[in-house]
C-alpha cells in the first residue's frame, strides 16, 4: 500500500435502483487497509435547511408529517437540492415556499453528512435573519404547520432530546452557539 492511498478504491458498482430522490448501488471498493468489500450506497443529491430566527430571537419550525418517521416531527424549513443549484439558492427557494418567509441576512452554518455509512447526502446549514414575508408554495405531498419557539426553548428541546430530526438539532446548536446562547 502507498503512503499516498487515503481513499477506498472504486473495484465495481453495480446499479440497484434509480429513483425519483436516490439512487442506490453496491460498490465494491479497496478500502485504504487493503481490504475489498462491498458496500450499499445511497445517492442523494443533498439538501440545505434554514434556521429562521425572527427580531424577538424565535425560530421558525415546521411541525411537519413524515411517513417514515411514524408520524409528526418538527424540523427547520429545508429541501433537496434541484440539478446543478447551489444550496443557497435552495434554501431560500425552500424558506419561501414552506415558511413563506424571506430574509435579507444569510449566514452559513456549514454542512454536515446525514449519515456517512451508507448515505452520500450533506445537508447545508444557513442562519437566516431579518425576515420578511414571501408567497408561500408548500408542494402537493407535504403536511406541516409552521410554529414559532423561542431559540432557548428549541435549544433546550434539542439538548433533551424532544426534537428527534438530525438537521434541525444541529442547525439549532449551532445557531444558539452563534448567538452566543449555548
Amino acid at each position: 500500500m502507498s503512503a499516498g492511498y487515503t481513499h477506498a478504491m472504486l473495484f465495481n458498482r453495480k446499479m440497484i435502483y434509480d429513483g425519483r430522490v436516490i439512487q442506490v448501488s453496491v460498490d465494491t471498493v479497496d478500502l485504504p487497509n487493503g481490504v475489498r468489500l462491498p458496500l450499499e450506497i445511497v445517492r442523494h443529491p443533498g439538501g440545505a435547511a434554514a434556521v429562521a430566527l425572527d427580531a424577538e430571537n424565535r425560530v421558525c419550525l415546521l411541525r411537519q408529517y413524515r411517513h417514515a418517521a411514524g408520524g409528526y416531527i418538527y424540523e427547520l424549513p429545508a429541501g433537496r437540492l434541484e440539478a446543478n443549484e447551489a444550496p443557497d439558492a435552495t434554501v431560500r427557494r425552500e424558506l419561501a415556499e414552506e415558511a413563506g418567509l424571506s430574509a435579507v441576512r444569510w449566514e452559513s452554518l456549514g454542512a454536515y453528512f446525514s449519515s456517512p455509512g451508507v448515505f452520500t447526502e450533506v445537508i447545508h446549514l444557513y442562519l437566516a435573519t431579518q425576515l420578511g414575508t414571501a408567497e408561500a408554495a408548500p408542494e402537493r405531498g407535504e403536511v406541516f404547520e409552521v410554529e414559532w419557539w423561542p431559540l432557548e426553548v428549541a435549544l433546550a428541546r434539542a439538548l433533551s432530546g424532544e426534537l428527534t430530526d438530525g438537521k434541525t438539532i444541529i442547525g439549532i446548536l449551532r445557531a444558539a452557539a452563534r448567538k452566543k446562547i449555548a
